[in-house]
């Protein structure tokens, strides 16, 4: 059960972790453009799927389409994708410059990223509930050894609480360094 119950909280951390390298930083990060789908032959398709993404500069993208007439289209699902980037075909790719983050800019990506760590806490305890509300129900189970199995579950849930407040605090030094 407890194997279980840590893959599952393993899964809210990588959420939690996607979430986190959707938020633009002063670096450039490949990761900003993992959600932006291109049209792609009738199908929306990730950038990554169609194109490399680089970071030549600390504050610049560089897409390069495997297939050429696909430029145009990226540069349309950047601009689209309303992340406050200025997308620009340039040779065979597009380059995405980043602009410099104002310092209310940086607070408002801080606190998207307290919301977005607290949304991975909140998927934790539920894991946690659902974890003690199912060693609860079983009666088979005698009341010392279903008090150590919660006893458990309370541990597992820390340690997970820990790497996600670890993360959000890396990713906020991130995001209010100038």
């Amino acid at each position: 059960m407890a194997a279980e119950l840590e893959a599952k909280m393993e899964k809210a951390i990588e959420a939690t972790r996607r979430e986190f390298a959707r938020l633009r930083t002063g670096q450039a990060s490949p990761a900003i453009l993992n959600d932006v789908k291109v049209e792609y032959y009738g199908t929306p398709t990730p950038i990554s799927q169609i194109a490399t993404v680089k970071s030549p500069e600390p504050r610049m993208l560089f897409v390069t389409p495997w297939e050429k007439q696909f430029t145009d289209p990226i540069c349309k699902a950047i601009l689209a994708a309303n992340l406050g980037l200025n997308p620009s075909k340039e040779g065979d790719g597009v380059r995405v410059a980043m602009p410099i983050l104002t310092a209310e800019r940086r607070q408002e990506l801080a606190k998207m990223a307290k919301k977005h760590a607290e949304d991975g806490r909140t998927a934790i305890r539920n894991l946690r509930r659902e974890a003690n509300d199912t060693v609860k129900k079983n009666k088979e189970l005698p009341e010392d050894e279903s008090k150590k199995e919660i006893e458990n579950i309370q541990k597992i849930t820390d340690k997970y609480i820990g790497i996600i407040d670890t993360a959000l605090a890396e990713k906020e030094a991130d995001i209010l360094k100038v």
